[in-house]
């Protein structure tokens, strides 16, 4: 009997599912039931970050134009960690890239997201579901809106917490300083990750943050 890769990723989506990429072998979630190393597929199971794709989308998923890609920041890593999974349910696959957290998310530049914050001025990073938005040329280049749906996050908009890239990420700053600098509170990729999170979470997809693995 030939199963269709779409319905085993309903089947996940449904009764749970696990991802597998590279850099979750770094995080205490996937020290176990890991698809092979390289190989970036979505396989059933238990995992905490399809839980979050899958409350964001219960949630949120009718102000979404595309269900099938969603974005999860899992804070519960250090920076120095991919910690941006990009799943893609339809393909059956996810890539995970470097982001930063926002300076008054981590006042003592530890490397660690330690609070979270939905007050203008804070500099910090919010927990949330967010929706992303047009694509425009701000101050940073290449940028894309982002619309805070939760409570915690509500003041993106007027925050101008949006998606762009940073100097500071990569990994060469890693390999530096073991850590990525800050953002403002938004989420900064580098230039070469940033052109792939934009060409594949256009206007109307979800992102939802938080910490998951911890």
């Amino acid at each position: 009997m030939t199963i269709a890769r779409r319905d085993l990723l309903k089947a996940a989506l449904i009764g749970g599912g696990t991802l597998a990429t590279p850099a979750l072998a770094t995080s205490a979630l996937a020290t176990s039931a890991l698809a092979p190393p390289g190989s970036g597929v979505l396989r059933g199971g238990s995992d905490p970050l399809l839980a979050a794709a899958r409350a964001a989308l219960a949630r949120h998923g009718h102000l979404a134009a595309d269900r099938n890609r969603i974005g999860v920041v899992d804070f519960a890593l250090p920076s120095r960690t991919p910690r941006f999974f990009l799943i893609d349910f339809a393909a059956g696959r996810a890539s995970s890239h470097l982001v930063a957290h926002g300076r008054g998310s981590d006042p003592a530049h530890r490397g660690w997201l330690e609070v979270f914050s939905n007050r203008p001025g804070s500099a910090a990073t919010s927990e949330g579901v967010y929706l992303t938005g047009a694509e425009y040329q701000g101050q940073h280049g290449r940028s894309r809106r982002l619309t805070g749906l939760d409570p915690t996050n509500d003041m993106a908009e007027a925050r101008a917490i949006v998606i762009h890239s940073a100097w500071y990420v990569g990994p060469d700053m890693v390999a530096q300083h073991g850590k990525l600098g800050r953002s403002e509170g938004c989420l900064a990729f580098s230039s070469a990750d940033l052109a792939e999170v934009m060409a594949r979470l256009g206007p109307g997809h979800l992102i939802v943050a938080g910490r998951f693995s911890g």
